[in-house]
């Protein structure tokens, strides 16, 4: 064996790209590859993952990463996994995959409807979570329903992240960040009911659910088959691993009580630590990840995901290809910001309010340039994670510092925007993959190289910069948020409207 265990692990499986990252025991980036899978749309709002390609694609990224790194595999002290949170992932018994559905998947949206209507309140008491289009146990009751044989042959239902942890150990679990995340524990517990799968209408489903650890639980070791396809060393510890927001801000440096992560992603993700969980209906979700340790979670697909379309339909189409998004960012900040600036509703794919709502820019006049425009979407997505942080704040989960990451914290003007909108200190984190490199701590502290995620943290995390809010700004974005909400409020009637259709628009 190699003297001495020097590194760790962490991967990070999104819905189409996973991230393998090496990194040293003070948490700086060795090396790293990415490697993009695909997803298929077998017909409108299905949103599908071939499983077989998936573990194709993580250990691709996997062996590339050692091999970039140039070291003995048996340095590496164990693995760590964090994977996008809820969409189905089904293997039948024999361990073959079956289906993979998305997060970002709708044909359960009638399903959560009807579950909603008769069932929410009594789910949200058990759980801490309503019923969602791409929730897990929302598609599993659809595929219960919708196809029966599927279900019929399924054995195990999983997360993604699940997935990978199985072909790399053989071992079938998943852990209790991603499965609270999804809705299928009692909360605050962390275990599965029977209660509450009933609530479901899959009340015999608890032998298709997978073992279920503590996120730094060790769920296996490297089988010989997976170590010759990754170039792992046969052995290594693998963790049960995290929901990813949850492993994102700790790769951000976020793990104590009290302490805010704000990620700016495809999704807008706004999230604040406690030793108890929230109970509020209006609050999104609770994650748990360990003895009195909880996240309460407001989120929406409406943050910086919006600037990569403007980029990918308009500023790729033109000269800006060797750097579209430093375009964007010099076009923002040659802009002096005004009263009557454009505005921007970031709903490009619904909002947490509504699936409805839809985005737009309003107020634009003739004297607008590309430079307001790009700054009222900058605004706009801030000020959706404003709202987000108003629900929490009015749950009683306030703060009065946070940390953010996601692409849109390595803008050099969105990390103040959001200082002087939300009024509060804003830190950037050193590290650009927080959510591997938080699946990394937590495979530290199994294998005892930390203590506990705190101290793991201390040693692997550093702030990259800090933003403190103007207080000029903040009166100036205290007034436009106002506007951005009640023209939110003046439209709902429009997006109601234009969602019917035209036949029911015009009864």
């Amino acid at each position: 064996m190699a003297d001495q265990a020097a590194y760790l692990l962490g991967l990070d499986a999104g819905n189409t790209i996973i991230k393998a990252v090496l990194f040293d025991l003070a948490g700086r980036q060795v090396a790293m590859h990415t490697v993009a899978g695909g997803s298929h749309t077998p017909q409108p709002g299905y949103v599908e993952r071939d499983l077989c390609d998936m573990w194709a694609v993580a250990r691709d990224a996997i062996r590339r990463c050692i091999a970039q790194a140039g070291i003995d595999a048996r340095q590496i002290a164990a693995v760590g996994c964090a994977g996008h949170g809820n969409g189905l992932y089904l293997i039948d018994r024999a361990g073959a995959p079956l289906i993979g559905i998305q997060s970002l998947d709708t044909r359960a949206a009638g399903m959560a409807k009807e579950l909603a209507s008769r069932n929410a309140g009594a789910l949200h008491a058990i759980c801490l979570q309503k019923p969602w289009p791409a929730q897990t146990p929302t598609l599993l009751a659809w595929v219960k329903q919708h196809d029966p044989d599927l279900y019929a042959a399924t054995g195990t239902a999983m997360l993604c992240k699940d997935f990978i942890a199985f072909c790399l150990t053989g071992e079938q679990v998943s852990d209790v960040s991603d499965m609270s995340g999804c809705g299928l524990v009692r909360m605050p517990e962390g275990v599965y009911d029977a209660e509450l799968l009933a609530l479901y209408g899959i009340e015999d489903a608890q032998e298709k659910l997978p073992r279920l650890l503590d996120s730094a639980d060790i769920a296996g070791a490297v089988t010989a088959s997976a170590a010759e396809e990754t170039g792992l060393a046969e052995g290594t510890p693998v963790i049960a691993g995290y929901f990813d927001v949850v492993a994102s801000a700790m790769g951000a440096g976020v793990v104590r009580p009290g302490e805010a992560s704000i990620i700016a992603g495809t999704w807008s993700v706004n999230q604040v630590f406690s030793t108890a969980p929230v109970v509020d209906p209006d609050v999104f979700m609770v994650a748990r990840f360990g003895p009195g340790r909880f996240v309460n979670i407001e989120s929406s697909a409406t943050s910086a995901a919006n600037l990569e379309w403007y980029v990918r339909e308009f500023v790729e189409r033109g000269s800006h290809l060797g750097d579209p998004f430093g375009h964007c960012n010099a076009a923002v900040g040659e802009v002096t910001p005004a009263w009557d600036d454009p505005i921007f509703h970031p709903f490009l794919y619904g909002s947490g309010q509504s699936a409805e709502f839809r985005a737009g820019f309003y107020g634009l006049a003739g004297w607008h340039s590309e430079g307001h425009l790009l700054r009222a979407l900058f605004e706009g997505v801030m000020f959706e994670h404003r709202r987000h942080i108003d629900v929490l704040k009015d749950a009683g989960v306030g703060f009065d510092k946070a940390v953010l990451s996601g692409g849109g914290s390595r803008s050099e003007h969105w990390p103040q925007i959001f200082a002087d909108g939300l009024g509060v200190p804003i830190t950037v984190p050193e590290a650009r993959e927080t959510g591997a490199l938080g699946a990394a701590i937590g495979a530290g502290v199994a294998v005892g190289l930390f203590a506990d995620y705190e101290s793991g943290v201390d040693a692997m995390t550093r702030p990259r910069a800090a933003y403190r809010p103007d207080p000029a700004m903040q009166r100036h974005y205290a007034r436009r948020y106002r506007a951005y909400c009640g023209l939110a409020d003046t439209l709902r009637s429009f997006w109601t409207e234009q969602a019917a259709g035209p036949g029911r628009a015009a009864e």
